[in-house]
């Protein structure tokens, strides 16, 4: 997808200048893509300009599931729980190659926050607010069964278990896909484009934005008739460039998740669970590894790269041997882990886990439209409400009119596999299309997964540049996820590939040290790096790599 391309960068930006927009989108995460995608498809001009790579800040550090919203039952957020959890069947349905359904089993034990009663009416009322198809409705299971279907979990006091679906997602995938939609419908988008300051017309109103290309230095003056701040973390940065941060402000905290090889943790079944002082934290199996989070606490250090310390990672430890008695999990037997940061909007007198998700948006005197707060499984709704504002406002100031949303049933990118009952069909179809190209079977399907209807560029690479592959020294699976990754996700930085394309830092960290090096090597040479750039991404690489294992003090 040439617009889309890491070899087409300057391309982008002249794109970008050279058009009269409607809106300019300043953040790439999963809001930033969503508004994109829905402007465009409503007939606007838009750019989206991302100061990191898409999603490196909150939209790859979550939980990793589009999930209903169970947990705000316990806040009586009543709204919330019914919109995220029918927006969740629709997220499924656009993208079922990056969103699978997940039975979450929730055991309750004696003087634990759910007990029989609570946990059959609160999942009741949920799959009555969330829509929840009956295949996937709620079931109750007595103590044996919860020990039969998951044996680690503490036998204790353990009075039972509800049994419910969530949905399991690769979120920086889920984001890159609904950008590249946006992209094939006409938008532009570019990484690693910092808006450094703001262009105003002679009333003080906003026309425009300076943005600085990070990889260059390089400055571009880019002009529309709306911009939109949707930077996660970094909105009230936004709003302070502008002399607008008054009034309600952000409230971050972070979350951190460890991840556990199987041999150390082998989880049969997802588990949603009590802690010691009355949270709740989720254990998910996910490529042969169990990940476990997430905490909440409030967050002050630098926003661009939160980190997981002793306490953090203590904390989810005493968690985990809590529940898992029997496992004796120790700091040791970390593989790998994440920490993100979640732009809540301040509420006087709320800890982190009380103050609500909601999302609201803000406009400043200038005119610049600021999206705040919300979560994953809401986006299409929040991008919905951002572009609304910019349509209504449109329509009184020039008396243009543009259509309703049309999201709610169009697949991202890659999703063009029939809905989820079409994607089992066309998993099998490619699967055995991998096999007869000489792919194991684990690695198409772990493909077709990855990369849905899009597999089969992916494949035509793998079928086409053996050669290069073999003359690069790297797996020609690897090679063409690479070359895919730089023509059409917009891969330029090792992070880019080893974190946010194939989420391999978090779930697979030995197949990004077998790979590094040749990667790095490859990826300097088609993009014409110079020495420092590539001491500087083997660098930025490595700290993470260090960082995913141990603390930061």
């Amino acid at each position: 997808m040439e617009g889309f391309s890491s070899f087409k960068r300057e391309e982008i930006f002249t794109e970008m200048k050279k058009t009269e927009l409607d809106i300019l989108v300043v953040g790439g995460g999963i809001t930033g893509a969503g508004i994109s995608l829905d402007a465009v498809t409503r007939g606007l001009k838009v750019a989206v300009v991302e100061m990191q790579d898409f999603a490196a800040g909150t939209s790859s550090r979550s939980t990793k599931l589009v999930h209903g919203g169970l947990r705000y039952l316990k806040q009586f957020e009543v709204k919330m729980v019914a919109e995220v959890g029918k927006e969740r069947a629709i997220v499924y349905e656009n993208g079922p190659h990056v969103t699978t359904p997940e039975w979450m089993m929730l055991p309750f034990h004696k003087g634990g926050t759910f007990g029989p009663f609570s946990t059959n009416i609160g999942l009741r009322v949920y799959d009555y607010l969330a829509g929840v198809k009956k295949v996937e409705r709620r079931k109750m299971f007595k103590p044996e069964e919860a020990l039969r279907r998951e044996p680690l979990i503490k036998s204790e006091g353990l009075r039972g278990a509800g049994y419910y679906v969530e949905y399991k997602t690769d979120d920086a995938r889920l984001t890159i896909e609904v950008m590249k939609r946006a992209v094939e419908k006409g938008a532009s988008a570019i990484n690693y484009a910092k808006v450094v300051d703001f262009i105003y017309n002679e009333n003080n109103k906003l026309i425009g934005t300076v943005v600085e290309d990070q990889i260059t230095g390089d400055q571009h003056s880019i002009y529309a008739k709306k911009i939109i701040n949707a930077c996660g973390p970094w909105v009230d940065g936004l709003r302070k460039l502008d002399g607008s941060n008054r009034g309600k402000h952000l409230h971050l905290t972070k979350g951190v998740h460890l991840v556990f090889p199987n041999t150390v943790f082998p989880l049969q079944q997802a588990i949603y669970f009590d802690t010691p002082d009355g949270r709740m934290v989720f254990a998910i199996p996910r490529d042969q590894k169990t990940y476990v989070g997430t905490t909440d606490t409030t967050y002050e250090g630098d926003i661009t790269h939160p980190t997981m310390t002793k306490e953090d990672r203590d904390y989810i430890i005493h968690a985990i041997n809590y529940m898992f008695p029997s496992l004796g999990v120790t700091a040791d037997d970390v593989e790998s882990s994440w920490a993100g940061l979640r732009p809540l909007i301040a509420e006087e007198g709320k800890g982190p886990s009380e103050i609500s998700r909601k999302d609201e948006i803000f406009i400043s005197n200038s005119g610049l439209i600021s999206m705040a707060g919300g979560k994953l499984t809401g986006y299409r709704k929040m991008a919905q409400e951002a572009v609304d504002t910019v349509v209504e406002q449109l329509k009184e100031e020039l008396g243009i009119l543009y259509s309703k949303s049309d999201t709610e049933k169009l697949p991202i990118s890659g999703g063009d596999v029939g809905g989820s009952t079409g994607f089992t069909k066309y998993k099998k179809e490619k699967v055995k299309e991998g096999l007869a190209l000489g792919i194991s079977e684990e690695s198409a399907l772990t493909l077709v997964q990855r990369y849905g209807s899009n597999v089969e560029t992916v494949f035509e690479i793998y079928q086409n540049r053996k050669q290069d592959a073999e003359i690069e020294n790297i797996d020609p699976v690897v090679f063409a996820q690479l070359c895919y990754g730089i023509e059409n996700e917009l891969v330029y930085k090792p992070v880019d590939f080893f974190v946010r394309r194939t989420g391999a830092l978090f779930f697979a960290i030995d197949w990004v040290k077998d790979y590094k090096t040749p990667v790095i090597d490859y990826m300097a040479k088609v993009l014409h790096w110079n020495e420092e750039q590539k001491q500087q991404y083997t660098e930025e690489l490595d700290k993470l790599l260090c960082e995913a294992v141990t603390p930061v003090e």
